[in-house]
């Protein structure tokens, strides 16, 4: 630790200061150290510093508290990443609110190459909620996304686990400390989230996760993301916030419809109703919406799919699908897989009650 970052973090515990506020003297003064050293006469002159915030620069309780916050990170294993520092996220840089400085754990720095998408959505999550965001992060996985969010119940959790099983890197932003992992019940998941990912927060070591925490820990997900997902909402609640923050971002943000009247999706018809967010039904959609481009789609589904568990006839009429890369009608999959109609029929059925294919108008199947 040296002096400099020893004065960013003091700077970043020092009570209800804010981000933009210590951006604002550093760049006054030139430099965290030379924040610390100002004389009080000096800090007083400058425009929204008080006397309570400079009692608190002047005071060595911060100083110390910084020294104990580095000597946990080093026996934690934590990295603390300055916004000055060439491994702070790309993304959440641009964003003016920006965090000085972030508690990480984990793979860092995050590679800038890779899309990054927001999944976000109520703790109370739906199986139709849970449903849509497994199906929407495996059709993304050929593009090897970095899937974010915040560990908490519901779709959130939901959303890390599918990024794990389909091996992509997944981030979680936590509104308490890097040591304390919220809900508790997550905790093995954080860890192994921290072989490909990480978790990362900008509360001290012990911090609790206090309500008031949670609006700020949004717009960390919301500036880190080139698109947010909103999967299922309320009318109120921390999705509809980070869709919000999202929106002041300049980043996109999409949200799956629902019925009308059912609690979990009034805030996404919301969303789309209000123009704040685009309409998502499938992967495809986000692929649209971002000018994202995958592979070639059946070699992706190839690749994706495991038809070993299919039995020779099944695997047939599989491969017929991916091979052709289109809807087929059932007469033209009984000629190209030279099984009959009958059979064919009740192949298609087994194979759609197993969400591998969905049958379109007219008898036409394609890949789900």
């Amino acid at each position: 630790m040296n002096a400099e970052e020893k004065a960013l973090l003091s700077l970043h515990l020092i009570p209800k200061i804010g981000n933009i506020t210590v951006k604002s003297l550093i760049s006054h003064c030139g430099s965290a150290q030379a924040v610390l050293d100002l004389p009080e006469s000096k800090l007083l002159k400058i425009p929204g510093i008080g006397q309570k915030t400079i009692d608190n620069i002047k005071s060595r309780e911060i100083t110390d508290y910084a020294e104990q916050e580095f000597a946990k990170a080093e026996k934690q294993g934590v990295k603390i990443i300055s916004y000055l520092d060439k491994d702070y996220p790309f993304r959440l840089k641009q964003i003016p609110d920006a965090p000085i400085l972030i508690y990480t754990k984990g793979q860092f720095p995050i590679d800038r190459k890779q899309p990054t998408v927001a999944v976000v959505g109520t703790r109370n999550a739906t199986p139709y909620g849970k449903k849509l965001t497994e199906e929407m992060i495996e059709k993304l996985s050929p593009l090897k996304p970095i899937i974010l969010s915040g560990l908490a119940y519901g779709i959130d959790i939901h959303a890390h686990r599918a990024a794990l099983k389909h091996q992509l890197s997944t981030y979680a932003v936590m509104g308490s400390g890097i040591d304390v992992i919220y809900p508790s019940a997550h905790q093995s998941t954080a860890m192994e989230m921290q072989k490909n990912g990480g978790i990362i927060s900008e509360q001290a070591f012990g911090a609790k996760p206090d309500a008031f925490n949670f609006p700020a820990r949004n717009r960390i997900i919301a500036g880190m993301a080139d698109l947010v997902i909103v999967v299922e909402a309320a009318k109120k609640g921390g999705a509809l916030i980070t869709a919000e923050l999202a929106n002041s971002y300049d980043r996109e943000v999409g949200a799956f419809p629902g019925r009308i009247g059912d609690t979990y999706s009034e805030g996404c018809n919301k969303l789309i109703k209000q123009h704040k967010a685009h309409l998502v039904e499938t992967a495809d959609d986000v692929l649209y919406i971002m000018n994202w481009e995958l592979e070639n789609q059946a070699a992706i589904k190839q690749k994706v799919l495991d038809l070993s568990s299919l039995n020779e006839e099944e695997q047939s009429v599989m491969n017929t699908l991916l091979q052709n890369n289109k809807e087929l009608s059932i007469d033209i999959l009984s000629i190209k897989s030279q099984i009959n109609l009958n059979q064919l029929a009740g192949i298609l059925l087994n194979l759609e009650m197993q969400g591998i294919i969905k049958s379109l108008p007219g008898k036409r199947y394609q890949v789900a």
